[in-house]
């Protein structure tokens, strides 16, 4: 997912009027910092250019409905224009919103705008606003859980008026906690300022944490981010929460910061705004100085037209707006309908195993009243199923007919964030149904394809629901060359001569469109060769991601 603004969307803790004079004070002190050194002695004589090709407006209004004050900063470069955004709202007797957005601007419509990096502006305002999101504080750097913190986390954790992630990081055993927040955990979480509530536990609070939340832990260096909605007593609800494990974080540490950042940044910029700012109105900015009075008065006659056209345009652009938050409300729900498909999709698998094995035992005490004791022999039971991807992968080897061809690491990243949730499970499940489909088409026991093979299998053999296969990709997908060429994976040169091939046969592990893992394969077994697995991981780029 590709999100190229920045937002930062808290309360404030000083009243209005303190919350104003710290953002004009703070962002005076922003524009006059290297590399921008902007005249801020020109706005505050009147005029909103204070560089060449930069300009810096301000309004602000008072009435029944509240009050609110913004300031916007224009800088022009070569390739469009970086827009910084700042509002301050209050309406009745509750809290200041600030909000804070950063976007890039192409002159050329055809262009995708530059992503916005967190500003300084955000820390620094984060520093002097006593910044709140529901119960929980919003800082620069993450705040230590000492034991004491636990219960408090907790509810934050928990609050329904919480909008933003919560990011708590663990600390490895026996690695120094002072340490390890400087060089890892502070850099790691450097992006976030604003986007995410921040916390690292203390090594003595750490144990009390994940005894609390049992189905939602964090440890040995690893760092969980937590949805808002958390529910501590439903163990499916664990796989919303995503878990970076301390491998992924040391291994690569700018690719882990990169990783990091998306969510929080994708719910800031998806997320319908508060009421609160949602009604600010649109920015007027002043005239330039340097234009007579007479010269504004020919200007006003002969354009008195295109002024009606304009206050038209706004007028359609408000309705616009009202339309766009909508469509936001109602993706949030749908993502958050989805997630929470996905929850009760993996609820349903554990009960549909946990009924299949119960069924498996009442046909083996069937099978000792029909025959008796002395002609009855047990059946022995299977080897245990796999615990982990990492196991998954190591037994693919011993299936003859199975080969797995993709990138190991994508797929041993999902053993971070399936805790929880039955993924693996349900990909051994789909191995296994492979392995006998394969095994049988060399056998020449079968002709037909491997969803042909699930919707009617021979007794004994192991099958999916059918309605996880999908034969081929869509239209859409297979003609976007970007999309083709990341579900193009390798396979042996007596395969195809190429070394490589589209797979655009896959399965679904887990419930939801976009949550859940894919498994992509090609079907070679008409030829001998048997079934390729070109990737085992997260949902590759579609219409719908």
């Amino acid at each position: 997912m590709d999100t190229r603004r920045y937002r930062m969307v808290v309360t404030s803790g000083l009243d209005y009027v303190g919350t104003g004079a710290q953002v004009d004070d703070r962002l005076r002190s922003w524009l006059k910092e290297p590399p921008k050194t902007y005249d801020i002695d020109a706005f505050a004589e009147g005029r909103n250019e204070i560089a060449r090709g930069v300009t810096l407006d301000h309004d602000s209004a008072t009435g029944t409905s509240g009050a609110y004050g913004r300031w916007r900063l224009r800088e022009t470069t070569p390739d469009g224009t970086w827009q910084t955004t700042v509002v301050i709202r209050q309406t009745g007797a509750g809290p200041t919103w600030v909000q804070l957005d950063v976007e890039h601007l192409p002159d050329d419509p055809d262009a995708l705008p530059v992503p916005a990096k967190t500003p300084r502006l955000a820390g620094s305002l984060l520093d002097v606003l006593r910044a709140r999101d529901g119960l929980a504080d919003v800082t620069r750097m993450p705040q230590v859980i000492e034991v004491d913190d636990v219960d408090c986390v907790i509810d934050e954790l928990c609050d329904d008026g919480r909008r933003l992630p919560v990011v708590v990081a663990s600390t490895p055993n026996g690695v120094d906690f002072e340490a390890w927040l400087e060089r890892t955990v502070d850099p790691l979480v450097r992006p976030l300022a604003g986007l995410a509530i921040l916390y690292v536990l203390a090594p003595e609070a750490e144990p009390h944490f994940n005894r609390a939340l049992e189905y939602h832990q964090v440890f040995a260096g690893g760092i969980r981010t937590y949805l808002p909605g958390v529910d501590p007593a439903w163990a499916a609800d664990g796989q919303r929460h995503r878990v970076m494990s301390r491998r992924a974080v040391v291994e690569s540490p700018q690719r882990a910061r990169r990783l990091l950042a998306q969510l929080p940044q994708s719910l800031a910029t998806h997320a319908p705004l508060p009421t609160e700012l949602d009604s600010v109105p649109v920015l007027r900015a002043r005239t330039k100085e340097g234009v007579g009075t007479s010269e504004l008065q020919r200007l006003r006659d002969e354009n008195h037209a295109l002024f009606e056209i304009l206050e038209e345009a706004g007028r359609e652009q408000r309705v616009r707006a009202d339309e766009i938050r909508d469509l936001k409300q109602e993706l949030q729900q749908a993502r958050r309908g989805e997630s929470m498909l996905a929850v009760e999709y993996d609820d349903q698998y554990r009960e549909l195993q946990g009924a299949k094995a119960q069924v498996r035992v009442l046909q083996n005490r069937l099978l000792v009243l029909n025959a008796g004791e002395a002609a009855y022999t047990p059946i022995e039971p299977g080897p245990a199923e796999p615990a982990s991807f990492a196991e998954i992968l190591g037994r693919i080897d011993a299936m003859p007919h199975v080969h797995f061809t993709g990138a190991r690491k994508v797929t041993l990243e999902l053993d971070d964030q399936a805790y929880g949730s039955s993924w693996g499970r349900m990909t051994w499940d789909a191995l296994l149904a492979l392995r006998d489909y394969a095994d049988a088409a060399a056998g020449g026991e079968t002709s037909r394809d491997f969803k042909q093979w699930c919707e009617d299998v021979p007794d004994g053999k192991h099958a999916i629901s059918p309605r996880k296969i999908v034969r081929d990709e869509s239209k859409s997908v297979k003609t976007k060359t970007d999309w083709r060429r990341e579900r193009t994976f390798p396979v042996p040169v007596d395969v195809d001569p190429t070394r490589k091939v589209f797979m655009g046969a896959h399965i679904r592990i887990g419930g939801g469109n976009t949550v859940a893992p894919r498994l992509h394969y090609y079907d070679a077994s008409c030829t001998t060769h048997g079934i390729f697995i070109g990737y085992i991981g997260p949902h590759l780029t579609n219409t719908l991601t």
